[in-house]
């Protein structure tokens, strides 16, 4: 059989590549190295996890962490993307009442924005003097 053939126990892997079974095992739940060719009590493993094993040390040698290993390697299991970041314009109309507004409005909207945004302010702060006077009258 040559190299790439020839099939490891977990612990004959372990001792080739100089880790223990247990961060093997690890790899393995991480998706960094594939599961084992033949699974059960008698787990084998191939000359290709002995590869795989050896490139991770390689790259933790360069200081790489595991998500980045995970990535360049291509074992890493996919993630939801993530959306791409937004700015916003932040308006606190009132104490209690703040108004959230994406930026990158076109000059029309942002005026029709700022219009409904002052006209909001005013009629809160209406709302509040007439709370006011009703609180003073009691």
């Amino acid at each position: 059989m040559s190299g790439r053939n020839k099939l490891f126990s977990l612990q004959e892997l372990a001792a080739e590549v100089g880790l223990p079974a247990r961060t093997i095992r690890f790899y393995i739940a991480r998706g960094l190295v594939p599961g084992p060719a033949q699974a059960g009590r008698g787990a084998a493993y191939t000359g290709e996890h002995l590869a795989r094993l050896r490139a991770i040390r390689r790259l933790q040698a360069k200081g790489l962490m595991l998500a980045d290993i995970a990535r360049q390697l291509g074992g890493e299991k996919p993630e939801a993307a993530l959306p791409e970041p937004s700015a916003w314009w932040r308006y606190p109309l009132q104490e209690d009442v703040v108004v959230w507004v994406r930026t990158g409005l076109s000059p029309w909207r942002t005026r029709q924005v700022r219009a409904v945004l002052a006209e909001m302010a005013s009629r809160l702060g209406a709302i509040d003097e007439e709370e006011r006077k009703d609180d003073g009258n009691d």
